[in-house]
């Protein structure tokens, strides 16, 4: 009797020394997951705050901002109240919290923070996997990866955009020489002395070698006054140093191209509609063309989009601070109309190439947009 009684003492220690052992193991996993849910959020919402003031990304924000959400449904799943995770932690008996490193004081840019938070972020999500892993949770374990490896190509796209730093222009000429009534140079040179601060190469049919030469030239011209950007060609850009390139809706997609650039290039794409100006914001492009504004004799357009999709484009959440240039048929006689719905940017062609004067055009466009913004205001 009196051994019957030892083994049940005994076999009640030994549930006892395992139901305290697990609830130790349970205690320890809360504890890590309690932490890396506030790591993980702390670094999601640095993101999005760069994304949204820094670099205006409305697409990077709202994706940053899913993948808040994202984490909150994963603890859900868990089933794990927000009172137990509060329970589990111990902030004043965190060893970690006194170690600390000289780098971690220091951010000498918004560049750095981006860098930090990202790599935070992810080392939080990774801990948040394993717990889920070590709770049986499989299926949460694997939204967890999923979040990880999306928050690393947001790093990849938010890191892009601060470095590649787009800007609004305020006129941008294409040159074409066919399109030219004197020699090209020429035109270019006037309309860089006339207030354009963008010059776009547009030319379909030359051979590389004389593409190269003149995109380089270009760029020598413009110097520190106005950016290059190359049409359609993203290894003749990246060759003569232009600032970007500008792809047409027929052209290598906007993630190809950076692909190959990285963030050396600023990506340029012409949109007719909001539906291709969103697609091309969410593909990671630093600049839309928006046209046709009127008819053009420059390009064969059956449908205008029109001073309409201009205020649709900087009314929608999506696209509204993302750089622009209205392009198509514009001139001194019509921008004021742009300007009139919000316009700070066009892109021009024939009316500065055929004319007599490029550079006195140039001057009227720049003065009608500065009038007409003073009238809006």
């Amino acid at each position: 009797m009196d051994k019957a009684m030892d083994v049940a003492r005994a076999d009640g220690n030994v549930a006892q020394v395992v139901a305290n052992r697990l609830r130790f193991i349970v205690d320890v996993v809360l504890r890590i997951l309690d932490a890396n849910l506030n790591r993980a959020r702390e670094g999601l919402r640095v993101l999005e705050d760069t994304a949204r003031f820094g670099c205006n990304d409305a697409a990077i924000s709202r994706e940053l901002k899913g993948l808040r959400h994202e984490l909150s449904e994963v603890v859900a799943i868990l089933s794990v109240t927000p009172s137990e995770l509060l329970d589990a932690r111990d902030t004043t008996g965190d060893v970690g919290t006194a170690i600390s490193t000289t780098g971690e004081q220091r951010r000498q840019d918004l560049d750095a923070i981006v860098h930090a938070a990202a790599g935070r972020l992810a080392e939080a999500l990774r801990s948040i996997e394993e717990c889920c892993k070590a709770m049986g949770k499989i299926d949460a374990a694997k939204r967890v990866e999923a979040m990880r490896y999306a928050s690393y190509t947001l790093h990849q796209r938010l890191a892009g955009g601060l470095e590649r730093n787009a800007t609004q222009y305020a006129l941008c000429v294409l040159i074409t020489e066919r399109l030219c009534s004197q020699p090209w140079q020429a035109v270019a040179e006037a309309a860089v002395a006339g207030g354009a601060d963008c010059l776009q190469l547009r030319e379909k049919e030359l051979a590389d070698a004389e593409l190269l030469r003149r995109a380089q030239w270009l760029v020598s011209l413009a110097g520190s006054r106005a950016a290059v950007f190359v049409n359609d060609r993203v290894d003749i850009a990246m060759l003569a140093c232009a600032s970007g390139v500008h792809l047409g809706q027929t052209d290598l997609p906007v993630r190809d191209a950076r692909k190959l650039a990285g963030s050396r290039l600023l990506v340029g794409v012409s949109t007719e509609n909001i539906v291709q100006a969103r697609q091309a914001v969410a593909d990671g492009a630093d600049l839309c063309g928006v046209g046709p504004m009127f008819a053009t004799t420059t390009k064969d357009k059956p449908r205008l989009a029109g001073p309409a999709y201009l205020r649709e484009y900087l009314r929608d959440e999506m696209t509204g601070n993302v750089p622009y240039l209205a392009i198509g048929g514009i001139s001194p006689m019509n921008v004021v109309e742009l300007v009139a719905s919000g316009c700070r940017g066009i892109a021009v062609s024939s009316v500065v190439c055929n004319a007599s004067n490029p550079r006195k055009i140039c001057e009227e466009l720049r003065t009608c947009m500065q009038a007409g913004a003073t009238k809006v205001q």
